[in-house]
């Protein structure tokens, strides 16, 4: 594919990105950036939620991860599908109870002002190194399908940095006015986008394999990489019983206690609805990583089929075959789109959840008059997308991608914390000193990554992604050590968060 032609198809899905934005991003208070105003539809959320989840790491790397991983993956997803229950019916009524705008604001109101801003600075540090790791990832395909090309080989920092700022700036001018009224609804079409390009890309390879539609599920058999369940080998990190523990917690840290996922869902004017979306996600969102999987299993059949071979970093599988042509030029052309909508999808929700994290829990523009906090929200909402570029650009240089998937796990230690402070403020009437909150949760995270390593090094043995109930775990008993305050939760408080 040509350099012209990807700057055409990218040009033109931006362009309808800005259509959306202009029939959406026509209000201006506080309420409409942060929620929509609450008169999202339910059935658009869900679908929209689909793309915020599966980011530009779903996109590329799931499908990689089959030669290697099966479909394990999966015993994750039955654990998530037990978390979105937990989300429904305890969350929600939670925070729809409270009227919140920011879900940390909660911490707020059950331990005090350190808790407050230990929480939404922890999801404000994970947000924003998860945010610009999937564009980096992204950004790394636009180099290697649009800029190498250009430059004949090695693309210079300024180019790799310019083209970061484009993204970012189309990003942010699109989610300036509207936010998350206007999220909802390019989310939704990201979302078909992204989940068209796999399935046409399925269709791809069935007919480059000479099969019909009804036989595509016997092809994927074929592949041998279809088995979904771990159950031999205690030590291995997807063992059966660690993926479905670590769905369960990973869904309630990173969907439930993360103000980017429940943003959308607090956009509704009554739980009722906020709940059938949450349901209606679950659903769908598990058959949609099925369909991931099983592009997974297809591309390393049609790789076999072509004679190529693997490489190493299996994330340039789906790339590789979509971009080489072997497949049909229109199979790139699909790729890109899915790509773009992967990135953008993420992205853009993420820039707006950042921006009200900041607004709302740092500055406190809730209790300013409309104009300064209008005015305030523009100024963040700039410096996210700064700090957005700065941290991509400070992956590039690191230049080792081991390096910075560590990095990104390292980012998914902040979730622990969270998970031990709301657990512990729902299933207790306690009150640990408010002071000392902040020390527990940056120590939990140290502890966790020392016993982790001296496990692995010692006994062979991880935890995976069980990692996070485990260091959820260790919050709390951290907050159960901790002098406490003789004076009980007000009857007002109670009565505030009672589910």
């Amino acid at each position: 594919m040509t350099p012209l032609t990807f700057l055409l198809i990218a040009l033109g899905y931006v362009g309808v990105l800005f259509i959306i934005a202009h029939f959406t991003g026509d209000k201006t208070k506080n309420s409409d950036f942060y929620l929509a105003g609450k008169a999202a539809p339910w059935y658009v959320v869900a679908v929209g939620m689909i793309g915020a989840t599966l980011s530009g790491v779903t996109f590329i790397s799931v499908p990689g991860w089959v030669g290697s991983q099966n479909w394990t993956y999966l015993q994750m997803m039955m654990g998530f599908c037990t978390g979105y229950g937990f989300i429904m019916f305890f969350l929600l009524p939670l925070y729809y109870k409270m009227g919140l705008t920011s879900i940390y604001t909660y911490l707020d109101d059950r331990f005090g002002s350190k808790a407050y801003k230990t929480g939404a600075s922890f999801f404000l540090l994970s947000r924003t190194i998860g945010a610009s790791f999937r564009l980096f990832l992204v950004a790394l395909v636009v180099e290697i399908a649009f800029l190498e090309p250009m430059f004949g080989g090695v693309v210079p920092n300024w180019a790799f940095a310019a083209t970061v700022i484009v993204v970012l700036s189309v990003i942010f001018f699109y989610t300036k006015k509207g936010g998350m009224a206007t999220v909802i609804w390019t989310d939704t079409v990201q979302t078909a986008c992204m989940l068209g390009a796999v399935v046409l890309t399925i269709i791809a390879i069935a007919k480059a394999q000479d099969v019909n539609f009804s036989g595509i599920p016997e092809l994927v058999e074929s592949s041998g990489m279809t088995k979904i369940f771990e159950l031999s080998d205690w030590k291995v990190p997807n063992h059966f019983v660690k993926h479905f523990i670590a769905g369960v917690f990973l869904c309630i840290a990173m969907t439930g206690l993360d103000q980017d996922m429940m943003q959308k869902n607090l956009s509704y004017n009554d739980l009722k609805s906020a709940q059938k979306n949450m349901g209606s996600f679950a659903f769908i969102l598990f058959f949609a990583n099925i369909l991931f999987l099983s592009l997974g299993a297809l591309l390393y059949v049609q790789a076999g089929t072509d004679g190529l071979a693997i490489p190493e970093q299996t994330d340039k599988l789906y790339p590789m075959l979509a971009l080489g042509g072997t497949l049909g030029m229109w199979v790139g052309g699909v790729f890109l789109v899915g790509l773009l909508a992967a990135a953008f999808s993420s992205a853009d929700s993420a820039m707006t959840a950042l921006t009200t994290s900041t607004c709302v829990d740092i500055i406190g523009t809730e209790k300013m008059e409309e104009k300064k906090a209008v005015n305030i929200r523009g100024k963040v909402h700039i410096g996210v997308a700064v700090v957005l570029l700065c941290v991509i650009m400070i992956f590039r240089s690191i230049n080792d991608q081991s390096a910075v998937a560590a990095l990104f796990t390292a980012a998914n230690y902040t979730y622990g914390p969270l998970l031990g402070l709301f657990f512990y403020g729902i299933f207790t009437k306690r009150l640990p000193k408010d002071k000392l909150i902040p020390y527990v949760a940056v120590a939990a995270p140290i502890v966790c990554y020392v016993l982790e390593k001296f496990l692995s090094t010692n006994y062979g043995f991880s935890f995976g992604f069980a990692l996070l109930p485990v260091n959820g775990i260790i919050t709390t008993l951290g907050l159960v050590l901790l002098p406490h305050n003789e004076v009980p939760l007000t009857a007002n408080f109670e009565s505030k968060t009672s589910i």
